[in-house]
């Protein structure tokens, strides 16, 4: 189920990240590893994330592949390094809707908001290119903790896509 979508403001957020080209069909084996390999990563240098984990889409090609990073806020910036890269989520306007199900429907909440910000005539903060729609901010944050919450059906995950100026 998808929330009524509301126009949030987000301030800047670093944040340090894992990235990987996937296809749609490679998504769902290779990005759930990753978090667990982020979560290392900042205890092997005493940090603790700032919020909950979240996929951020860079690059996207339905056709072809994705460039997805998946990491964690932070409160402050850090250096990254050869495997997990440091950024900054830009502040701004963004399209946001809480989803409650299994993760498998995130597509279709996806389609639902990006539908929802056409009929209300919303730009994105994207653009189109040869390798695909580049965005500023295309957030997937995940809010449920697999380890209290078991029942994928109750995972409650935030989808917050980054409007134009």
């Amino acid at each position: 189920m998808l929330s009524e979508p509301t126009i949030i403001e987000r301030p800047e957020q670093p944040y340090v990240a894992i990235t990987e080209r996937v296809t749609m069909a490679d998504i769902g084996l290779i990005l759930p590893d990753l978090h667990p390999q982020v979560g290392a990563w900042l205890q092997e240098r005493g940090l603790r994330a700032h919020g909950a984990p979240f996929w951020k889409y860079d690059v996207i090609d339905m056709a072809g592949s994705m460039e997805v990073e998946v990491g964690v806020p932070l409160t402050s910036a850090v250096e990254g390094d050869e495997r997990v890269r440091a950024g900054i989520i830009p502040a701004g306007r963004y399209l946001s809707a809480t989803f409650t199900g299994h993760p498998m429907g995130l597509e279709n909440a996806t389609s639902t908001l990006l539908d929802w910000a056409s009929r209300h005539e919303l730009t994105w903060d994207m653009a189109r290119t040869d390798v695909g729609e580049v965005w500023g901010a295309r957030l997937e944050i995940y809010q449920s903790d697999p380890t209290l919450e078991p029942d994928m059906a109750k995972w409650v995950t935030e989808l917050a896509f980054r409007l134009a100026h």
